[in-house]
């Protein structure tokens, strides 16, 4: 049964150091360990990337959020970039690393048949790093948080189990110590779960629990991690080491560069510049660098990895093929525009409507999807701010939002509007009113803003407004003003400079 249960077992009693690398489906993570603990991930999953991360942590404000790519630079982790330019804070980082490393690992409990390899390495290097997790809490809370999988009885139904060292029974809840407190030597899980009244699901994975904390041992227990490490592989050095780790990073990212980030030179650079970034890789990268003796797949990593490098640079270096080159990137480039916005906008609809069904923080979701896609559409933050009126913890963003969406189009009065209800709701009477004026500057005669300027010179009841209304309810109002421009220009029709 492949597991990550069983390799973090396998990892933590054998305090074992180097890369475990999962891949399932779409999916890839590496988990790096020292020592028996984790010390780092990476992962290619959207909502685990540590930027994601630190937004969702509010570490990362919302415009360095959206301007995330700008940060992006190869062979760097994202976090210490954003440290070095003082967006976040060193603890803010350390923060984001360890709730990342926990997600990453813990989202991958749930999935019985990934494909998993570990590699040993004498030392890791993450300078400037310092995060530390224990395996035992992950599993323990990876077991508890997966739902139950029939591979789990499957592999250990046939099993006999008997106790084994309790130095982790700290680690179990007191339903769990009285799971752990039935089994005597020898015995059979099917036996214990017959007389024992235990919910199947719950049984089970109590079962794999204990056997991932060593709290029990199996009479046929299979010796992949054994198996696996026959015979023993020449031991790699310290400097090869290094050299591998620089490379399978590179590796990494290299999929997603375009000829120019592989050389890591500007779309105007020379071809004396190109001609020393290739030689600069060629001195890091060149197989003839790398020992003879390494495994195959190793070698097989490496051949890739300088095919692109020479391939980049055999484009770049002449002059015809880096023109042609160059015109495929812009057409490309203009393809990946036009999907952007095409992504953006569907977003957007999604979001009106679950805006429409009262479904607001649904919408908020949809919301910010979209304007991380396309930050340059007032509809997006009007919408946005629409929706977050509903919250009364989001009316403060709601401000800005409003405000944002005026910026991006300071001719429509629909900001405007917009904004002068949520201040008028409140009770800010001569907020409200200036941004009524401000929509009549920017249109004469709007209807809505006349309309509610009249009801602002209208005296107030004792005690004004209690509770924030509905920003819908205002927009029911009997006028055409911003509900037939909601209606019109922001979703759907063509408005009108």
């Amino acid at each position: 049964m492949e597991h990550i249960g069983r390799y973090l077992r396998d990892i933590y009693f054998r305090k074992k150091r180097g890369q475990l690398t999962f891949r399932y489906q779409n999916i890839q993570k590496y988990l790096y360990f020292q020592d028996g603990n984790l010390v780092f991930t990476k992962t290619n999953q959207q909502a685990e990337l540590l930027g994601e991360v630190l937004y969702r942590l509010g570490k990362l404000s919302q415009e360095a959020y959206q301007n995330i790519e700008e940060y992006i630079e190869p062979m760097e982790i994202i976090g210490q970039v954003l440290a070095k330019r003082g967006l976040i804070s060193q603890e803010d980082l350390l923060d984001g690393l360890t709730y990342q490393m926990r997600e990453v690992t813990l989202n991958m409990f749930p999935i019985f048949n990934g494909a998993f390899k570990f590699q040993e390495r004498e030392e890791l290097s993450l300078e400037g790093l310092d995060t530390k997790i224990g395996i035992p809490v992950l599993i323990a809370d990876g077991i508890r948080r997966m739902k139950f999988d029939p591979n789990l009885e499957q592999y250990l139904r046939t099993q006999t189990i008997s106790p084994r060292d309790r130095g982790l029974a700290l680690q179990l809840t007191e339903e769990e110590k009285g799971v752990l407190s039935r089994i005597k030597p020898d015995s059979s899980p099917s036996e214990i779960l017959k007389f024992s009244g235990l919910k199947p699901d719950f049984f089970w994975k109590s079962i794999y629990l204990f056997y991932c904390l060593n709290l029990i041992e199996l009479s046929h227990e299979e010796s992949v991690f054994e198996a696996r490490e026959k015979p023993a592989a020449k031991p790699i050095g310290k400097e090869q080491t290094e050299k591998l780790m620089n490379l399978e990073e590179f590796q990494q990212n290299i999929s997603g560069m375009n000829f120019y980030q592989i050389l890591d030179v500007s779309t105007s650079a020379s071809q004396a510049e190109i001609k020393k970034a290739y030689f600069g890789l060629a001195r890091r990268f060149h197989p003839d660098l790398f020992d003879r003796d390494i495994a195959t797949q190793q070698k097989e990593m490496i051949d890739k990895v300088f095919d692109q490098i020479t391939k980049a640079y055999h484009a770049l270096s002449d002059e015809d093929k880096r023109e042609e080159y160059d015109k495929e990137l812009a057409e490309e480039a203009a393809d990946d525009k036009r999907g952007v916005t095409k992504k953006a906008e569907i977003k957007f609809r999604q979001a009106k409507t679950l805006y429409n069904q009262a479904r607001y923080e649904e919408a908020m979701s949809f919301l910010d999807q979209a304007i991380r896609l396309d930050a340059h559409k007032s509809s997006h933050f009007l919408l946005l701010a629409m929706v977050e009126t509903k919250i009364p913890t989001y009316l403060r963003k709601a401000e800005e939002h409003f405000i944002k969406a005026i910026k991006l189009e300071p001719w429509s009065p629909d900001g405007y509007l917009g904004l002068g209800m949520m201040y008028k709701n409140a009770d800010l009477k001569v907020k409200a009113t200036n941004q009524f004026n401000k929509a009549l500057r920017v249109d004469p005669g709007n209807p809505a803003a006349l309309k509610e300027l009249k009801e602002l010179e209208k005296p107030r009841s004792k005690g004004g407004f209690k509770d924030l209304k509905d920003l819908k309810n205002l927009l029911s109002l009997d006028m055409k003003g911003l509900k037939e421009r909601l209606s019109t220009d922001i979703f759907g029709k063509k408005k009108k400079k």
